[in-house]
């Protein structure tokens, strides 16, 4: 199947300050120098925040990861988890078609998509609430036939039950998700015939199900209120940071300085900026690692065109550019622009800068 963008884009994207602070922490999951693998996550969660993923956040994800534009839409475009048009603001239904599935029944579903939300995959309901496509196996053929309505599996369907399940969610209920016919999980429908010991008992759902049920956390998006965000890695870091530290004396105990991870509070001061760049020319700020062609763009708006203009950048300066960088606020901190632009300045090459001239990043 042909898969382009979407002809009506909207103007920018922005995630979620939660968002935006979960997309960050999950870069730090990968090795120095190995930030793009995270592009997959980073494009469902604002696909997750949106609804459907758009030409801005893709731009947005690949500014992030400092990576070509073409390599995140690469990845957008091959991948069909991804959705590259408008989906329904309540929910997009995947309704499985491969063997299992329409020997079991699911023609019968899609007819029910489009008596109920659209005559054709990937149109938008009426109400604009619901969308639908039929897609290849989704791994649930022992519970044939079977949707994916957002996260979620719904089971063991008939057309009555989906139609049902359908009406649910168009008045603001979410029904739970799992087998639709009574059964616990994928067991023989006449009862288990081994493993006779095991005991369903211990949950009324099933595995995800139950998790999702739980938290709540079914049909809804990912759009950034969840507590806590989903960074465990973090905790796991800052308490192997408090037992590995030796306990010092109270009487000679110093005050410690902000950890890295930690934002001290710095007064912003705006940076002495230039109105166009000198007569040789701008420097290729993209040597900077974690600088792409927007945030040059953007650095170049503000009035920054050399390395030795960031180099040059106090605690208090530093701290103004860091508010001020539209859609990547912290990013100046994070990645050590003034180091790398210290030694930039001087002629010298980074690791990142001498990667990047050999083609080795984009």
């Amino acid at each position: 199947m042909l898969r382009r963008l979407y002809h009506d884009q909207p103007e920018s994207f922005a995630f979620t300050p939660a968002n935006q602070a979960w997309a960050e922490t999950q870069i730090k999951k990968y090795p120095e120098g190995r930030q793009q693998s995270a592009i997959i996550p980073l494009l469902w969660r604002a696909q997750e925040q949106e609804g459907w993923l758009t030409r801005p956040a893709i731009e947005g994800v690949a500014e992030m990861l400092g990576i070509a534009y073409i390599r995140a839409l690469e990845v957008a475009t091959f991948y069909f988890m991804f959705q590259l048009q408008p989906v329904g603001s309540v929910a997009h239904v995947q309704v499985c078609g491969t063997l299992s599935c329409m020997i079991c029944g699911a023609e019968d579903l899609i007819g029910v998509c489009k008596e109920k939300i659209a005559d054709k995959a990937h149109d938008v309901s009426a109400d604009g609430k619901f969308s639908w496509e039929e897609v290849e196996c989704l791994g649930s053929c022992s519970n044939a036939p079977m949707v994916q309505i957002g996260k979620d599996y719904y089971e063991d369907l008939t057309a009555e039950k989906f139609a049902w399940i359908l009406d649910e969610l168009a008045a603001g209920r979410v029904p739970t998700p799992g087998p639709q016919n009574g059964r616990y999980a994928a067991e023989p429908l006449g009862g288990l015939t081994s493993l006779g010991e095991f005991d369903s008992g211990k949950t009324k759902y099933n595995a995800s199900a139950q998790l999702a049920s739980d938290i709540g956390d079914t049909v809804k998006r990912i759009d950034g209120t969840e507590v806590p965000l989903i960074t465990p890695w973090v905790k796991s870091e800052k308490s192997a940071a408090k037992t590995s530290a030796p306990k010092a004396k109270a009487a000679a105990k110093p005050k410690a300085a902000p950890k890295s991870d930690e934002k001290a509070t710095v007064a912003a001061k705006k940076p002495r900026t230039m109105k166009v760049p000198r007569k040789a020319g701008a420097d290729d700020l993209k040597l900077i690692k974690g600088v792409g062609p927007k945030l040059e763009k953007l650095l170049n708006t503000l009035g920054f065109y050399h390395f030795d203009q960031i180099a040059k950048w106090s605690a208090e300066e530093l701290s103004w550019v860091d508010e001020n960088l539209e859609g990547f606020k912290g990013r100046a901190s994070r990645d050590e622009w003034v180091s790398q632009a210290n030694t930039l300045a001087k002629g010298e090459m980074t690791e990142f800068s001498s990667r990047f001239s050999k083609g080795d990043v984009y």
